[in-house]
């Protein structure tokens, strides 16, 4: 059985060791930056979101009113997008074929919008946002630049976090 392949090819370090871990992203990259400001070889690092969960955030409610409205301006968007592309490399009335093809936009924007509402059947009346974070950060250096990394970060307050703390 092949082993699967690793979908960090370029990224990897040759034997890389932990410097600290953070956080906050803006942590991890304050220390990397100070390393780098103080001639650090800073190719020879790497920052690690790790212990990855996923946020939502709910922006309202979708009731068949909305679906509907919200389904008309994405397919007019849409028309609008297509009419001029005809426009463009077609002959013919402007105002026509930009008409035309934002009412068939939208048209089709609300059939397509409905039926993907009605698909869930309300088991997601809702609209939301969402983003999959890291909750802590660590800072890896390659093993043959691990010391000098450490002794450079003991000069800035706060680089070198206690991860036993």
């Amino acid at each position: 059985m092949a082993a699967p392949r690793r979908t960090t090819a370029g990224l990897d370090l040759e034997f890389p060791q932990s410097l600290a871990v953070h956080q906050h992203y803006a942590d991890a990259q304050r220390a990397v930056d100070y390393l780098a400001d103080h001639g650090f070889p800073v190719q020879n690092c790497m920052i690690v979101g790790t212990d990855l969960k996923q946020v939502e955030r709910i922006t309202g409610r979708l009731t068949t009113a909305r679906v509907a409205g919200l389904g008309v301006i994405s397919g007019l968007w849409l028309g609008l997008f297509v009419g001029l592309i005809l426009v463009m490399f077609g002959d013919g009335g402007a105002l026509a074929i930009i008409a035309s093809t934002a009412l068939l936009g939208a048209l089709f924007g609300v059939i397509w919008a409905l039926l993907g509402y009605a698909s869930t059947k309300g088991t997601r009346d809702f609209s939301s946002v969402s983003v999959v974070v890291a909750t802590r950060y660590e800072v890896l250096v390659e093993h043959k630049y691990r010391q000098q990394a450490l002794d450079l970060l003991a000069a800035l307050p706060g680089a070198l976090p206690d991860p036993f703390a």
